[in-house]
């Protein structure tokens, strides 16, 4: 715990200190500039920002959960011929390096017209996501019990209704800390966002931390500041959502 809050607290004492200073160690100014915190907020434009974020997000994380529920289901639960090979495939994307296929989404990105726009990010993180999140819901739909479908099918329901009505509400834990991780991961999003965006202000949060570092690089509190305004967001929405993250994964982990 201790070496994980540091940091932290490091970044949170070094933002108090006067702008255009140099803070030597964890030492406590003695008039903490807590204005410094506004101008950040105000130099790096992170009202647009936000709204570029969310936008990312709204494209990413509903339509990612999506497809990896179905398939998620289609692959655990429904197991049509050929599936196992199909999974096979999923679990080779995770050995897929990201920093390894960079330079041709690039050029894909460019091809198709979508480079400096935000489907430039939204589009990779769907397919960069799909081999985790299929696993995810995979694990999960294997371990629901077969008598729960088998009843349904005795009272007429089809794989679509089975799927939506008994299924999906079931998988609520397993689905909110599958988005709780995909939000996490977009809104921290670095790499691609830079690469891809030059525009700051169409890119994430975390992406637009380096046009501000090279902006106020020298300025180490207001960098600082910028930079605990930054990770603020995510880590509200782990706090706030951290019973469900750790009840999916507890999940199964208890029988009867």
């Amino acid at each position: 715990m201790v070496i994980t809050l540091v940091p932290f607290v490091t970044l949170f004492v070094t933002a108090l200190h006067p702008t255009g200073t140099y803070p030597a160690g964890l030492s406590w100014p003695e008039e903490p500039q807590w204005g410094n915190f506004l101008s950040a907020f105000q130099a790096a434009n992170m009202q647009k920002l936000l709204v570029s974020s969310v936008l990312i997000e709204i494209g990413v994380v509903p339509l990612a959960l999506l497809m990896a529920t179905l398939a998620g289901f289609a692959l655990g639960h429904l197991r049509p011929p050929g599936s196992r090979w199909i999974f096979v495939v999923f679990i080779l994307g995770l050995t897929l390096p990201f920093e390894g296929i960079i330079v041709p989404l690039y050029y894909q990105m460019r091809d198709i017209g979508l480079l400096n726009t935000r489907w430039a990010i939204i589009l990779p993180l769907l397919g960069l996501f799909m081999p985790f999140a299929v696993m995810w819901m995979r694990a999960h739909f294997v371990n629901m019990p077969e008598d729960i479908s088998e009843a349904a099918r005795i009272d007429g329901a089809n794989n679509l209704q089975l799927f939506s009505r008994i299924h999906v509400p079931l998988s609520m834990p397993a689905l909110s800390s599958l988005a709780i991780l995909m939000f996490l991961w977009t809104w921290n999003q670095f790499l691609l966002a830079v690469v891809l965006v030059d525009d700051p202000t169409k890119r994430t949060m975390a992406g637009a931390l380096g046009a501000f570092q090279g902006q106020w690089g020298t300025d180490i509190p207001l960098l600082c500041a910028g930079s605990l305004l930054i990770l603020t967001p995510t880590l509200l929405v782990f706090l706030i959502f951290q019973r469900h993250f750790v009840a999916a994964l507890l999940q199964g982990a208890v029988k009867g």
